[in-house]
């Protein structure tokens, strides 16, 4: 009877196992990535520092469809990212590194926070502020945009540190790929400097718009593939 019983037991369905889940965020850091690609090439190229009130005003009101929908996408990049740093942190605990894992799960919040809060001034002002026929605080609001991708440097970096640290000492990450990650840290914390009035180091520059952010997000495809390749085969986190 029992025997019987147990043969028409149906199997668990695939989205029930732990298996499944484990893979499904240990691969979150190529979602967020893409996603967030896919989002600044929707988003299209912001008024700079400094800009002409009218030009700001021509940006957020002419691209609002454009900005709402990089908002949209900007907001399932920061979930992923979220669930990125949680599958992080899950291996940094099984390998007995769990005070790393703790620092990746304060960065990523940091770092979700901040990318949120830029997302939600870029869509208020597409939605509605642009047209509230106050150029002045548009572009205050616009400018404060491109400083807190300055600031956003910081919680980046401590992302990349606590990854990079906690992977060399749980065994996962090697010599070489350790000193890559320090390097890393050093490139990304620089991003916080650029304060230039204007040029490759200015908030609006190279270096701050796309060589720092660059690096974090090779960074994460960088570390997804440890997590594919060599994280913990154990399931009990999930």
């Amino acid at each position: 009877m029992n025997t019987s019983t147990a043969a028409l037991r149906p199997s668990p369905h695939a989205t029930a196992t732990p298996q499944f889940w484990d893979r499904l965020w240990r691969s979150a850091g190529l979602q967020a990535l893409g996603l967030l690609i896919l989002a600044y090439f929707v988003y299209g190229d912001p008024p700079h520092v400094g800009a002409a009130p009218e030009a700001v005003v021509a940006f957020y009101q002419g691209e609002r469809l454009r900005i709402l929908t990089a908002a949209v996408l900007a907001g399932f990049a920061v979930l992923n990212l979220m669930w990125f740093a949680a599958a992080l942190r899950t291996t940094l605990a099984a390998g007995g590194q769990d005070g790393w894992g703790a620092a990746a799960t304060a960065a990523s919040a940091a770092l979700g926070g901040m990318l949120m809060l830029l997302v939600t001034v870029s869509a208020a002002l597409a939605y509605s502020i642009s047209g509230s026929g106050n150029p002045g605080l548009l572009s205050a609001l616009n400018e404060i945009s491109w400083a807190g991708v300055v600031l956003s440097s910081f919680p980046r970096a401590m992302l990349v540190m606590a990854s990079a640290f906690g992977l060399w000492r749980a065994g996962l990450a090697s010599n070489r790929l350790f000193a890559v990650g320090v390097a890393a840290v050093v490139l990304v914390l620089m991003g916080g400097t650029t304060w230039a009035s204007g040029g490759f180091w200015a908030p609006d520059g190279v270096f701050s718009r796309l060589v720092s952010p660059l690096i974090g997000l090779l960074w994460i495809l960088v570390v997804s593939r440890v997590l594919l390749t060599r994280g913990s085969s154990t399931y009990a986190a999930w």
